[in-house]
């Protein structure tokens, strides 16, 4: 499974980097704003510096909800950085951007994606990536990880190509769940990357490994 961050911030960016195991990263406007990034040059000059920091898939979402200005604004950032993949509201007007920028040869990420049907709508259009959101169906009880089995299954079915992009990931768990069920990707904030990393029996056995080292050499 790859391994992508949730973030817009450049620190977060840089220390999942060291850790050896990022594939890629999603932003989108929340997040970009969250780090008080405004001004369209300043955004874009914020996917560079990305993509200049991890060497892979970098989400890079429009703003505009029709198709001619989503083509507009995804032929212009995908000449950004060759990284960049160009993500796409899962609506009417998106799955043609889709269809259009799969014929061009641009990747692209359908966000916003809430059930099986818009995931099948996404895949036939041509998506690179999918991203359901499964933290938000959490959030409404609805059980997130069951779209993800759902959407492996048809998929499989079929053999689309596109890849299954775990989003709104908030806890290690949800990492352990998507990689059981298949999903191709997650993309979560650092602290459950990191989480992966935590047992506190590693903690207590290496405490005891020191202290049995301190006590044979002094």
């Amino acid at each position: 499974m790859k391994f992508f961050i949730d973030t817009a911030n450049l620190n977060d960016i840089k220390e999942a980097n060291d850790l050896g195991i990022l594939d890629g990263v999603t932003t989108n406007p929340s997040l970009m704003a969250k780090e008080g990034i405004t001004g369209q040059q300043n955004i874009l000059d914020h996917y560079v510096a990305i993509c200049n920091i991890v060497d892979g898939p970098v989400s890079a979402e429009v703003i505009s909800t029709d198709f001619e200005g989503m083509v507009r604004e995804g032929e212009h950032l995908a000449t950004l950085h060759k990284n960049i993949v160009v993500k796409i509201p899962m609506i009417p007007e998106g799955i043609k951007a889709i269809k259009y920028f799969n014929a061009k040869g641009i990747k692209t990420n359908c966000t916003l994606i809430f059930s099986a049907g818009q995931a099948l709508l996404a895949a036939k259009a041509g998506a690179t990536y999918i991203s359901p959101f499964l933290g938000r169906l959490d959030d409404v009880s609805t059980n997130g990880l069951d779209l993800i089995a759902q959407i492996r299954l048809i998929y499989d079915n079929y053999s689309f190509n596109t890849q299954i992009l775990a989003a709104s990931i908030r806890h290690p768990m949800h990492i352990i769940n998507c990689a059981e069920l298949g999903s191709d990707v997650m993309t979560g904030p650092l602290s459950a990357i990191k989480a992966l990393a935590k047992h506190p029996l590693t903690d207590l056995g290496l405490q005891q490994f020191l202290a049995d080292h301190a006590k044979g050499n002094g």
